[in-house]
């Protein structure tokens, strides 16, 4: 059994080379020009119109919103270079090493954040949601099994974990 292990397949790097990623790459660098644009012209106005409480939280979230971006830029452009062979996986994983991810607050919301433009609001929904799936594609991708809760687990995180824990037990 030791054979069919050392030959297993692995489906992180195969899934980032997919079609599937370059959907995720337009996808993800449309939200950051969307958000770009947004931030230097329509939210300018939007946010000088903010009480004073909203006013600091929009500079927050809007700093916040833009660093992930940024940090998901990083990765997937390193990703494209790893695509198109530009780059070695290696080199690209060192390079990755280097943009450490920030955590997602853990509740968004409080004083102020019902009064924030919804389209920042919107924009800031949207970054979570790419940052998650970047996320998860990157623990694929280094060959780790996303860490599901029992709330979203489904039937392919059930199938992960079913073949996560048969392998385990043949090594």
């Amino acid at each position: 059994m030791s054979e069919t292990s050392s030959s297993a397949v692995a489906l992180g790097p195969r899934i980032a080379a997919s079609g599937g990623f370059d959907q995720l790459y337009r996808e993800g660098m449309g939200l950051i020009e969307a958000v770009a644009a947004y931030l230097d012209q329509e939210g300018r106005e939007d946010s000088r119109l903010l009480p004073r409480e909203a006013s600091f939280l929009y500079a927050t979230e809007s700093m916040r919103l833009t660093t992930r971006l940024m940090q998901i830029a990083s990765w997937l452009l390193l990703q494209r270079a790893v695509n198109e062979g530009e780059i070695s996986r290696e080199n690209a994983r060192t390079e990755k090493e280097k943009v450490q991810f920030s955590a997602t607050p853990s509740e968004r919301g409080g004083p102020g954040y019902d009064h924030l433009p919804e389209k920042l609001r919107g924009f800031i929904d949207q970054g979570d949601r790419l940052f998650d799936r970047v996320t998860q594609l990157d623990l694929l991708e280094r060959g780790k099994l996303p860490e599901v809760s029992a709330g979203q687990a489904n039937g392919i995180a059930d199938q992960f974990s079913r073949l996560h824990a048969a392998f385990k037990r043949s090594e």
